[in-house]
């Protein structure tokens, strides 16, 4: 029997928040496409169909990516799958609710980035305020001792509380408006003279996640950088592999030798492999790594693993002819891997070893690139690595 009474919980822990009960309303959809609740059936059937949103993106040569103008389109790929980046923000694309809050001055409805920045002021403040106490304290007790001859302790007041401030005891000064205009103060002229912001943030889409939301979703149109006319599946297809040719303008009818060690191939197989099993895949180039996998999202909790792609040729003679230089294929050092894992395991991660074997050419023939059915010639195989600290393992 159990002697916990579940009656005499709080209110607080058997309820979650608002917050959070608003923000698992708003990302509440894994995927851009909507499955409605079965409401009738005939014969076994569903007579009910999925809501595909058909959003649009402009495919930049230059920057590898396609960029959705559209702040509703944006906003729905953000938050159903948290596909792409705001090229104005780190995450969210949330630069016109920053202009907006800063427009209006107020402290209140904060958005990620600038909750991070007043934490990073915070605590920059603080690190001064602690630096200047010390040395006003060292300084004291040495001229204490050259004039009196006496040693007091350092930080330690006449009545024995502590002068040098520390986490626990700062306080941050609040920056306030000054008192002789105040945003109640303001003229109603000079309210209705402000213009309204134009937005001028985009959504950034990798490629991977362009060809993901384009072959595997459906809800994706890539159009021409420059005639806008829409790209058909094998035109994205060979232009995103001629992306990564050195020294060409990608073109979608532009001969270009197939090879299955493409690098757009080789980090595709990766993050269709690892979305295909219900993660959030995103850049990981912050920690070093090549992708970060969620759980459910990056507003919901950290990432919990770090994956390192690296290509593998089932014969090296494709290496050797290969035009491509890709990244990890070649043995890495024992002090590249050591810091790679000790980046990650201090922001709580777990180093993940990708290895994507890549067909060879003389087993598979080069015919079989002209379309996506290729992947099924790759395999992923997994290494978990982990630091061993015998001070957190003893048990």
């Amino acid at each position: 029997m159990s002697l916990i009474n579940h009656t005499s919980r709080s209110k607080a822990s058997s309820k979650p928040s608002s917050r959070r009960t608003e923000t698992a309303r708003v990302y509440a959809h894994p995927i851009p496409i909507i499955f409605p609740e079965l409401t009738y059936k005939f014969l076994g059937l569903s007579l009910t169909r999925p809501l595909n949103p058909h959003c649009t993106a402009l495919f930049d040569p230059l920057t590898r990516s396609a960029w959705v103008s559209n702040s509703g389109n944006a906003t729905l790929l953000w938050q159903r799958g948290f596909f792409g980046k705001g090229d104005l923000s780190r995450s969210e694309p949330s630069w016109l609710a920053r202009q907006i809050n800063a427009r209006k001055m107020k402290g209140k409805g904060l958005t990620s980035e600038e909750i991070t920045a007043k934490r990073r002021a915070e605590r920059k403040q603080f690190k001064l305020d602690r630096a200047k106490a010390i040395a006003a304290a060292a300084a004291e007790a040495e001229t204490a001792f050259n004039e009196q001859g006496r040693v007091i302790a350092p930080g330690i007041a006449p009545d024995g509380t502590r002068i040098i401030p520390s986490a626990a005891t700062w306080k941050p000064t609040s920056a306030s408006v000054p008192s002789d205009q105040s945003p109640l103060d303001i003229a109603p002229d000079e309210k209705e003279e402000i213009e309204p912001i134009q937005d001028l943030e985009h959504l950034q889409l990798s490629l991977q996640e362009a060809f993901f939301l384009v072959w595997a979703l459906d809800c994706l149109t890539i159009l021409h950088p420059e005639t806008n006319v829409s790209f058909t599946l094998a035109e994205i297809w060979n232009t995103f592999q001629n992306a990564h040719i050195p020294s060409s303008v990608p073109q979608p009818n532009a001969p270009s030798p197939p090879r299955f060690d493409n690098p757009f191939l080789v980090s595709y197989i990766a993050y269709h492999h690892y979305r295909s099993l219900g993660w959030v895949v995103k850049s990981g180039i912050k920690f070093c790594v090549d992708y970060l996998l969620y759980k459910r999202g990056p507003v919901f909790q950290h990432a919990e693993f770090a994956i390192v792609v690296i290509p593998v040729y089932e014969d090296p003679e494709d290496q050797a002819n290969s035009p491509f230089k890709l990244q990890n294929a070649e043995p890495f050092t024992w002090s590249w891997l050591s810091t790679i894992n000790r980046v990650n395991s201090q922001v709580q991660k777990t180093l993940v070893l990708s290895y994507i074997t890549i067909p060879a050419e003389s087993r598979v023939s080069p015919k079989v690139l002209s379309s996506p059915a290729c992947f099924a010639h790759y395999s992923v195989r997994e290494v978990v690595l982990r630091r061993f600290i015998p001070a957190r393992m003893r048990d």
